[in-house]
């Protein structure tokens, strides 16, 4: 059977007592740097360089001086330290969010609400972090979760994902988007009932399914067939921009509204609240996510205890 490699016996302590003895000329005086017995630094050395099978050092009545092959030895040692301590610091810098990066799955709007006084926040506080935002339908994220291509995902709705944590963290109003002419922009508050045989336009992209169950649920409700048009475009400017052309009207969330389109505008749809949640692995251990999990739990209990203050 072949031995271990003799190498593999090395130590970082010894290539610390070298340098040590290198630089102070001396194993007593080295062994007073590094706070240990002269006789360890001795003992050490010596096992080190029966290893290498080569003398490190010239030994004198008073003193060491580095033979040719310990000045080689010493450079490469202060290398491999340095490095080492280079890789520390870098991993010490991750664990404390100073650096690195954070994926994040998004299908509502950053314009305003929680989700940007989170992100806003997150900044602040780890400056070095970057972030990478990633637009997609909630089953897509939910399986880029799952894979750790994305870090966390924020969505809609009551989620289950096998496999994620979900955490319910706010809820948004709804709004019903009307072009400015349109007879109910003259309301502060829209009840579903001001909405029977009114003609609706959804997105075939996402969130326009989602858009498109959630009135026919309520509208179906009031015993009124709704009119939904599934309309083939894919950007939401898009659709905002058919709304003020008179094509039809549309809801969309309390965040979104912080983006101002000319010729639309938005009222308030009296219902319950939209909720949102976070989705992540539990087996990511990037600690930048983490870090987002915390801040984003306390802002949603701080929030809590504001709408409880204003009921």
């Amino acid at each position: 059977m072949l031995s271990r490699d003799r190498h593999s016996e090395i130590q970082l302590r010894q290539l610390h007592y070298v340098i040590a003895a290198a630089e102070h000329g001396s194993f007593r005086k080295a062994a007073l740097a590094v706070g240990v017995g002269e006789s360890t630094i001795s003992r050490r050395i010596r096992d080190l360089e029966d290893e290498a099978g080569a003398a490190l050092f010239i030994r004198y009545p008073h003193g060491v001086l580095l033979t040719e092959a310990g000045r080689n030895f010493v450079e490469r040692a202060r290398r491999v330290i340095n490095e080492l301590d280079l890789a520390m610091k870098e991993v010490r810098a991750a664990g404390r969010v100073e650096m690195g990066l954070l994926r994040i799955g998004i299908f509502t709007s950053l314009a305003s609400g929680f989700i940007a006084e989170l992100l806003e926040r997150y900044r602040a506080q780890h400056a070095g972090v970057r972030t990478k935002f990633v637009e997609g339908a909630p089953a897509l994220h939910v399986a880029a979760v799952r894979l750790h291509e994305i870090d966390i995902a924020f969505l809609t709705g009551h989620l289950t994902a096998t496999g994620c944590e979900v955490t319910r963290l706010w809820c948004e109003h709804v709004f019903v988007v009307l072009p400015e002419t349109h007879k109910l922009a003259a309301e502060e508050r829209i009840d579903w009932d001001d909405l029977r045989g009114q003609h609706f336009i959804v997105s075939e992209a996402d969130p326009g399914p989602e858009i498109y169950d959630y009135l026919f649920k309520h509208l179906s409700e009031l015993g009124h067939p709704p009119s939904v048009e599934r309309c083939p475009v894919y950007n939401r400017d898009t659709l905002i921009g058919m709304v003020a052309l008179g094509a039809g009207i549309t809801l969309t969330s309390e965040a979104t509204t912080g983006v101002k389109f000319p010729g639309v505008t938005y009222r308030l749809l009296v219902t319950e609240d939209l909720p949102f949640c976070a989705v992540w692995s539990p087996h990511n251990d990037n600690p930048a996510l983490r870090r987002m999990l915390s801040l984003a739990r306390s802002l949603s209990i701080r929030g809590a205890g504001k709408s409880a203050q204003n009921r």
